[in-house]
């Protein structure tokens, strides 16, 4: 095993030169602004005290960055994975309580378990079959969510704990007239300072002037009113070690929300490495990823951190930086350290509601229009995962919601692998250059031999996939009356047990009507399966060929010359000979 298998840092440390340092710094600084309103945002969404929400940005993204394969990619707090953890714990204990804090470290320990337990395993290929239209979906459900749970701080509506969705607006509905002007004034104030300041100085910190604005106005205000409730004081200190609970029960209880939870962080975290690796033309390792994130997850989890992730918009900004290494975003970690003892004690100053306008735009910016377009114009599958989903996410619990996605993109894909293209091909011959070759009958009609009948299997034959191919060969020999059946193998790229048995009957029965199955091109892995599982003694050595010129040579051999005598395809070479 290498060294850098186990330590994964060593792979980039080489390239760091004091030019790259230099980037580096910088870039983290910028993130480490960035991040600074986000954490205090999102642990409000999570129902943590506001500090819980910087520890985590302080400690998951240096151990994520030292074990991950992503040079770019920036995890911490997240909006969606923040909510799941809200909606987790907020039904065994109440938000912001000792309580509810403990069992959302020790979610965020089994989370982590899951999640390097999965690396290990070397199961980060499972991610490319999950739809990233799940993410899409929930995100944009987790967004209104998020919305509806700030309506109580900006409106004043009083709103009991744990409503639904639809109960949140039914009381915003029914006690309208009690709205108070002065908290929506504050939060619609934050809200728009952030948004002009991102439209016309996109360069500054948009949610941390919007907030300083929002304190201001809530500041004017407090001489007409006294009903603006403040965030309080933060305390100014690193994040403290805490043991996560471990008893049998808060495991067993925490269990399924935790692996949620485990699964939306790594559809997250890949998705969001590879989006930025295309850019950066580099690499990623879905398994060293997975590892990444289970180990900030494990460590955070000891360190006063809540679940962690990839942050699509730090990652993003991050590259635009100008990041060249990992060490980008432990800067920002350790640079958001030393703003956080400095400023820490300004955040009494903070309103709830203004904190409620900047989470109201974070929820906007999760909406991701775009591919929501696309998504509903061009795919009707990919459109019911999504809205599944999303309606998913508002109306059942978030967990669920999940694992109702991430079904439905595997059901999905096991209907389309299942139905493999098996077009028919024949040989088109071009006299004036001479040359030969194999087409697809569908593009171009051509003559076929009345007794071999050429076909492609397109994908791989498995036991999603058995009862259609023998579908399609049953449909050659019994309406077609054709026995010899050549396959092209070359896009077959596994057969399991199931489909070689299938195969192996498939061909019993063509031998007994005096024909039989032939395989032209299979791949090398395939054909050492095929050998180990008795497959090609079973069907006969002398069926397999390497090229296609091959294999009807030797099928030509066992035609029935009657019919050959009165046949005028004449597509082979052997038939003019």
């Amino acid at each position: 095993m290498k060294l850098t298998s186990l330590l994964p840092f060593l792979a980039w440390t080489r390239f760091i030169s004091r030019q790259s340092i230099k980037d580096d710094f910088f870039a983290g600084l910028t993130g480490a602004v960035i991040v600074l309103p986000q954490g205090v945002a999102f642990a409000a969404i999570a129902g943590m005290p506001p500090e819980y929400g910087l520890y985590t940005a302080m400690v998951t993204p240096i151990v994520a960055a030292l074990f991950g394969s992503s040079y770019h990619l920036v995890s911490g707090p997240t909006t969606a994975i923040s909510i799941v953890v809200f909606a987790a714990i907020s039904r065994y204990a109440d938000p912001g309580s000792p309580e509810f804090v403990s069992l959302a470290l020790t979610m965020t320990l089994i989370a982590g378990i899951y999640q390097l337990a999965f690396g290990l395993a070397r199961l980060g290929a499972l991610v490319n079959f999950v739809s990233h239209t799940v993410v899409i979906g929930f995100t944009a459900g987790a967004a209104i969510l998020i919305a509806t749970s700030q309506m109580k701080h900006i409106l004043g509506v009083d709103i009991p704990k744990g409503e639904s969705f639809i109960h949140t607006w039914y009381d915003i509905g029914v006690g309208w007239r009690s709205i108070d002007p002065y908290l929506f004034a504050v939060a619609l104030i934050t809200l728009l300072t952030a948004l002009l300041v991102r439209r016309f100085l996109p360069r500054l910190p948009n949610l941390l002037i919007g907030m300083v604005v929002g304190s201001l106005a809530a500041l004017g205000l407090g001489f007409f009113t006294t009903d603006i409730e403040l965030v309080g004081e933060i305390p100014a200190r690193l994040p403290p070690f805490a043991v996560p609970e471990f008893s049998l029960a808060t495991l067993r209880t925490l269990a399924p929300e935790a692996f949620a939870v485990a699964l939306l962080g790594l559809i997250e975290a890949v998705s969001i490495s590879r989006a930025v690796a295309t850019r950066s033309n580099q690499r990623i390792d879905s398994n060293q990823e997975f590892i990444g994130q289970g180990l900030s997850n494990v460590v955070g989890s000891m360190f006063s951190s809540y679940a962690g992730s990839g942050s699509f918009t730090r990652s993003g900004i991050n590259y635009a930086a100008g990041a060249r290494t990992p060490l980008s975003a432990i800067f920002a970690a350790l640079m958001l350290m030393v703003i956080v003892l400095v400023v820490a004690p300004l955040t009494a100053y903070l309103p709830v509601a203004a904190m409620g306008g900047v989470i109201l735009l974070v929820a906007w910016n999760l909406i991701d229009f775009h591919h929501i377009r696309n998504i509903l114009s061009f795919s009707r599958s990919e459109s019911t995962i999504l809205v599944t989903t999303f309606l998913a996410t508002l109306f059942l619990e978030l967990e669920f919601a999940i694992y109702i996605g991430v079904l439905l993109s595997l059901v999905f894909f096991l209907a389309k692998t299942s139905t493999p293209s098996i077009p028919t091909l024949s040989i088109e011959v071009d006299e004036e250059k001479g040359t030969r070759k194999f087409v697809n009958i569908q593009s171009k009609p051509l003559k076929q031999c009345p007794q071999l009948k050429m076909i492609r299997i397109d994908m791989s034959v498995y036991f999603g996939s058995v009862n259609h191919i023998q579908q399609r060969l049953r449909s050659i020999a019994d309406n077609e009356r054709i026995y010899h059946i050549l396959i092209i193998s070359s896009a077959i790229n596994f057969i399991d047990l199931a489909g070689a048995e299938m195969l192996i009957n498939e061909n019993n029965q063509l031998k007994q009507k005096g024909g039989g199955l032939y395989f032209a091109g299979l791949k090398p892995s395939v054909y050492e399966f095929a050998a180990k599982s008795f497959f090609v003694r079973k069907i006969g050595p002398d069926r397999f060929f390497d090229a296609k010129e091959d294999a009807i040579s030797s099928i030509y051999k066992r035609l029935d010359r009657d019919i050959c005598a009165k046949c005028r395809a004449l597509i082979f070479t052997e038939c003019t000979a």
